[in-house]
């Protein structure tokens, strides 16, 4: 658990910096990631939380922090033994929910990681469309959780 421990401190020290995030900050946090792999249900509840907790200035790099963890791990480990993205799929709705709570300037930059996803193959496409779906502040759900845009 310390692995877990030393990649939350790593995602912590995200506040430490303002955006836009260095690389050499994402290469440590998606390091972290990596090493903490046999808890890696801990690290995408660490990141899943970081998004629904950390102020809207922070939510894009969030989005790049589980970009950068799903990539890194595809490439290390090929797309058929990752544990990440199909994780991260799970809770990939109520996550881009959060992550739409981002300064308005800031959704084109969601949205090109989504085609990103999307042209690559990163998440399956019944999991990328319904987030683009969720891109509409008129959108069903903002309705149900009670917060437009």
């Amino acid at each position: 658990m310390d692995a877990v421990k030393a990649f939350n401190a790593e995602l912590s020290s995200l506040y430490e910096v303002k955006p836009p995030i260095s690389k050499a900050k994402m290469t440590s946090i998606t390091r972290g990631a990596i090493k903490a792999i046999k808890f890696y249900k801990h690290v995408v509840q660490s990141v899943e939380k970081f998004i629904l907790k950390c102020k809207p200035e922070y939510k894009v790099p969030g989005l790049y922090v589980i970009d950068s963890i799903v990539r890194q791990s595809r490439h290390q480990f090929g797309a058929d033994k990752d544990v990440f993205a199909p994780r991260f799929s799970k809770n990939m709705q109520q996550t881009f929910v959060n992550l739409f709570k981002c300064p308005p300037e800031d959704k084109s930059k969601v949205i090109r990681v989504l085609n990103l996803w999307q042209k690559n193959q990163v998440f399956a496409p019944d999991v990328i469309q319904p987030l683009f779906d969720l891109a509409d502040p008129n959108h069903p759900i903002y309705k149900e959780i009670g917060t437009g845009s």
